[in-house]
């Protein structure tokens, strides 16, 4: 039986140090197709290389390869992409590496969001990272993605999703002196998305914000704020309008402040639905 052991050790051995040498060989040609600019080539011999680096129990060396087929992937093929990301992600997860795992999200995020415009799976990965960044006490990192999530939430009228994560943030950066100057755009925010649901919502909302966190009320967001109620409640899109402008004048006008304001704007009854 000792020679038997031993002769199957060396065989274990002479298959183990096989496979490490065909994982080099699939990553030097990874390489010279990442060379080349076959994206497509590059990844699937990347992926190769992932496979092969699991059959040796190299966890990390298999992860590695698979992030490399990912970064491959999404210049030719972002579905292939996302399903290479993910199974690094499965690794790092399994290994603990959980703020590894939450960068690999938002990258597939951002493919989700660029590349194959699913709004929803983008912000469920979103989600998901900014899970894993709180479980690491990365907050600043875990509030970045929670904004992303709420903004595209907003975007699909969900409102009050919305609504939740801009005031969560908000209380949490309006403590801190060098985040709070931006509690006041969070809190801007989740007012207008109060304002497209309801006005008497968006009007307790303001009073709400002023009184938790006072430097809200000497800023253009709230004057601007108060100024939009008082002329949705006379119903005078003019003055809706003149108000938006003289803000933008100042402070221009992203594209989701745009459309939220247009949405509100709307609900003004015989408005014409623009901002001009």
């Amino acid at each position: 039986f000792r020679g038997l052991t031993k002769y199957l050790g060396v065989g274990y051995a002479l298959v183990a140090a096989l496979i490490e040498e065909a994982c080099e060989m699939y990553a030097r040609a990874a390489n010279m197709f990442k060379m080349a600019k076959n994206w497509s080539a590059a990844g699937n011999a990347f992926c190769q290389a992932a496979k092969l680096h699991m059959q040796l129990q190299n966890k990390h060396d298999s992860a590695t390869s698979f992030v490399d087929a990912g970064n491959a992937y999404k210049k030719a093929d972002p579905q292939e992409a996302i399903n290479c990301l993910n199974a690094a992600i499965d690794i790092y997860t399994d290994m603990g590496r959980f703020t590894i795992a939450a960068k690999h999200h938002i990258t597939i995020a951002e493919v989700y969001e660029s590349e194959l415009v699913d709004i929803e799976k983008a912000i469920a990965h979103y989600e998901q990272a900014a899970d894993y960044y709180k479980g690491e006490e990365s907050n600043s990192s875990a509030n970045k993605c929670l904004l992303k999530v709420a903004s595209y939430s907003a975007q699909l009228e969900q409102y009050q999703k919305a609504i939740e994560i801009y005031e969560q943030v908000g209380t949490n950066t309006m403590d801190n002196p060098l985040l709070k100057y931006s509690a006041k755009e969070y809190f801007f925010k989740a007012a207008l998305c109060h304002f497209i649901v309801d006005e008497l919502n968006a009007k307790l909302a303001v009073e709400k914000y002023e009184e938790m966190f006072p430097a809200f009320s000497d800023s253009r967001e709230c004057k601007l704020l108060k100024k939009l109620l008082e002329a949705h409640e006379e119903q005078n899109s003019e003055a809706f309008t003149e108000a938006v402008k003289e803000f933008d004048s100042i402070s221009r006008l992203d594209q989701w402040l745009t459309t939220m304001l247009l949405r509100i704007k709307k609900t003004i009854q015989g408005d014409a639905g623009d901002l001009k």
